[in-house]
């Protein structure tokens, strides 16, 4: 989005919406990690609906379900989840594992 953004000042927004949109997949990780302001996210609106129904999207997020129209947008989140896999993994986080093995270990020493 910060790319976007930056576009949009710069005023090719287009040459950029087009660069993302040709990819047959693309792979947004951990979005709504920062807040999205509104300016983003009607970036964001305009990118996915010209990959909607053409190309496969790929997005990460650790916000709950609950909290998506809140990141995206209801016209966006329309979009994303027409046609959508959702896949939830829950559990404890992957990252953290070898820092909790590591301070259990040390509590026990």
């Amino acid at each position: 989005m910060n790319q976007l953004k930056k576009a949009l000042i710069e005023n090719r927004l287009e040459s950029r919406l087009k660069f993302f949109a040709k990819y047959k997949v693309l792979i947004i990780d951990e979005i709504g990690y920062m807040p999205i302001d509104q300016d983003s996210s009607n970036l964001f609106f305009q990118l996915i609906a010209r990959r909607y129904e053409k190309h496969c999207t790929i997005i990460t997020t650790n916000m709950p379900f609950s909290k998506w129209a809140d990141i995206f947008g209801s016209a966006t989140l329309d979009r994303l989840l027409h046609h959508s896999q959702i896949v939830s993994i829950k559990g404890t986080s992957y990252r953290l594992k070898e820092k909790r093995a590591f301070l259990e270990s040390k509590a026990e020493e």
